[in-house]
């Protein structure tokens, strides 16, 4: 594992390189490295959202306008939802949305309030599961976008595994505890992506730039639906 880790850190790229090259017998598989990685990560972040400075346990959601229990709110990929005055509201979001949430609130006001308190949570233990999603479609993106390498899919696959492994490292650097590292890793994760891109890849910078560019704006987009998907599957169901 640490000679793995040691240069998928140290040499951005050179790992996928030598994997597709064949050479893997001291190195730990592309999948399981993702998942142990990203395990221990997430299993941090709950734990550093969870509980404060003093250990005690902490609900970390963005609600607001809290006027005792009849009152709560929340915001979900530029929508709102929530209950003001003893009255529900709902902006921003798809009309079957909004319908659903009010039906719950008349049958269990009380359960979706304790449902939207806890809804963070929810989101954040099915993150796991969404970079399942992230990771096939940062691949096809790869696939489409790098077609003239003649590539097979499961090789450009290789490559998102270990670039989300990494990110999922520089991620870990930003926790709270470690905000003096959280600038160096946000830099870090560029940065790390077109060396890799380069090594991998190969091609001229602007091309390389261009590329690299359209791939992240995929991404994105991707990113976003997932995002606002996996909100609104952990407040509906």
């Amino acid at each position: 594992m640490w000679r793995t880790l040691r240069l998928l850190l140290t040499r951005p790229g050179e790992l996928t390189r030598r994997y597709l090259a064949g050479q893997r017998k001291h190195y730990v598989l592309p999948l399981r490295l993702y998942l142990t990685i990203s395990v221990v990560v997430l299993l941090l972040i709950r734990l550093t959202l969870a509980t404060g400075p003093d250990g005690a346990v902490k609900i970390d959601v963005n609600l607001d306008a809290q006027r005792g229990s009849n009152a709560f709110s929340l915001d979900i990929g530029g929508g709102r939802a929530g209950v003001q005055d003893g009255h529900f509201f709902c902006t921003g979001l798809p009309g079957w949305v909004c319908h659903r949430l009010q039906r719950r609130l008349d049958v269990d006001p009380k359960g979706l309030q304790r449902e939207m308190q806890q809804w963070s949570q929810r989101v954040l233990g099915q993150i796991g599961g969404a970079m399942f999603v992230m990771l096939p479609a940062f691949a096809l993106w790869l696939k489409l976008v790098y077609i003239d390498r003649r590539l097979r899919y499961t090789e450009h696959l290789v490559f998102a595994l270990h670039l989300h492994t990494f990110w999922f490292l520089a991620l870990a650097l930003a926790l709270p505890g470690l905000s003096a590292l959280k600038g160096m890793a946000m830099l870090a994760v560029p940065i790390y992506g077109w060396l890799a891109l380069r090594r991998v890849y190969g091609g001229r910078w602007w091309a390389r730039l261009l590329r690299a560019s359209v791939i992240s704006l995929l991404y994105l987009m991707t990113l976003a639906l997932v995002t606002v998907g996996l909100a609104l599957w952990a407040l509906l169901t």
